[in-house]
């Protein structure tokens, strides 16, 4: 590796760093958008620069995590933003020779790979928040209580709640938990992936070509991962709330699946614009067409309607 690439993945190394622990500081708007980027200069030198730069530069902010803050801090970090990062942009970058084509890594396996950090990191944080079922039952009913007794009282006509209701929002907010997390950890990994892919594209760096989002696909596999997480997530105990921390960002996955859908049989109609603003301002207002655009893309998956007459871009096994 040249010094000067050395030396860029150790500056970005430390820039990611400095960005997580000031995501604990400061306004609540600044500090999540702050923690929604901290990953974004590693996937920039992993596209940029190459997996081994991204390695560098993992390593170095995982380092310093642990010499400002302590070690669960840094393990927390490799696991939600370094690893996901190095992982997904080699991933990006792999490719190999067919014939006189050079054939790319299916991006819906990058996102798969994706998906799978999001329900580690998640499973992650619901073992550091209690581990059990009574431990993160206890954890939620005080937040809830302190959040009723000091935020809610000072809002003027809010209504008064008493246990029976801090018990009840106690528990829809135990069963939502694991998809927040997932959605959260996959939320954040997906977008720095595809804006440091837009920067370094932009930059004249990218070392692959921009794929068709459009076609984008999911492997068949991933479709059994999804069902069975989802039936599982209805058993009871710990072990349903970890089965909705996969579930969750396979879910998302498919959402996107769905989204891609919806872009490719747009293609070339008068409507196009007026059908994206609308589906996208849904999103925004109606989450429940998230589950639709899930739904939508298990179908294609499975049936490949979309891509009728010519191959996937993932194979079906």
């Amino acid at each position: 590796m040249q010094s000067k690439a050395f030396i860029l993945a150790l500056a970005a190394g430390l820039i990611s760093a400095v960005v997580f622990a000031s995501a604990t500081t400061g306004a609540f708007l600044l500090r999540i958008i702050l923690f929604l980027l901290t990953p974004l200069p590693i996937y920039l030198t992993g596209l940029g620069l190459g997996p081994a730069a991204a390695g560098i530069a993992a390593i170095t902010a995982t380092a310093i995590v642990l010499l400002i803050a302590n070690p669960l801090a840094a393990l927390v970090y490799a696991i939600s933003t370094a690893a996901p990062a190095v992982v997904c942009t080699r991933l990006a970058l792999l490719s190999r020779e067919e014939g006189d084509e050079r054939q790319w890594y299916p991006i819906g396996r990058v996102v798969v790979a994706a998906a799978i950090f999001s329900a580690v990191f998640a499973m992650l944080a619901l073992m550091l928040m209690g581990g059990d079922l009574e431990t993160l039952t206890k954890l939620l009913r005080t937040v809830v209580e302190s959040f009723v007794k000091t935020e809610l009282a000072q809002v003027p006509g809010a209504p008064a709640i008493g246990p029976s209701e801090i018990d009840s929002i106690t528990r829809s907010t135990l069963s939502s938990l694991p998809w927040a997390l997932g959605l959260l950890s996959m939320g954040t990994i997906l977008l720095n992936l595809w804006l440091a892919g837009r920067i370094t594209l932009a930059s004249g760096r990218l070392q692959r070509p921009w794929p068709d989002l459009a076609e984008f696909a999911m492997p068949a596999s991933a479709v059994f991962v999804l069902l069975i997480a989802i039936a599982l997530s209805f058993v009871d105990g710990i072990a349903g709330l970890f089965a909705g921390a996969v579930a969750a960002p396979f879910t998302f996955a498919f959402a996107l699946v769905g989204l891609a859908v919806v872009h490719s049989l747009t293609r070339g109609s008068p409507w196009r614009t007026f059908i994206l603003t609308a589906l996208y301002t849904g999103l925004v207002f109606l989450p429940y067409i998230g589950l639709l655009l899930a739904v939508t893309g298990l179908a294609e998956t499975v049936f490949h309607y979309r891509t009728a007459g010519r191959p996937p871009e993932t194979p079906s096994t």
